[in-house]
């Protein structure tokens, strides 16, 4: 983890934000004393990986699919001529 004044972190932040890009954390520092972290951000495909108990929970807990009494012009042709909207 590298560590930077406020004024280098100003004059340099594309390249700090390089390095939290590339995994490396960044400090910077006021008067010698840590004032803020910068660290990269997780993507929201980075969360934890799938497990059998998962697959497992999913198999028990699904919903069965209901098949529709007629296609989507037709409903919709119903409703527009009923007036239930």
């Amino acid at each position: 983890m590298s560590s930077h004044t406020i004024s280098e972190a100003g004059e340099n932040l594309d390249e700090l934000i390089n390095h939290t890009t590339a995994g490396e954390g960044v400090v910077i520092n006021r008067n010698g004393l840590p004032v803020a972290e910068l660290h990269p951000v997780k993507s929201p495909s980075e969360g934890r990986p799938v497990t059998e108990a998962d697959i497992e929970w999913l198999r028990q807990n699904r919903v069965g699919t209901i098949m529709p009494k007629a296609d989507a012009a037709t409903f919709v042709r119903k409703m527009r001529d009923e007036g239930d909207f």
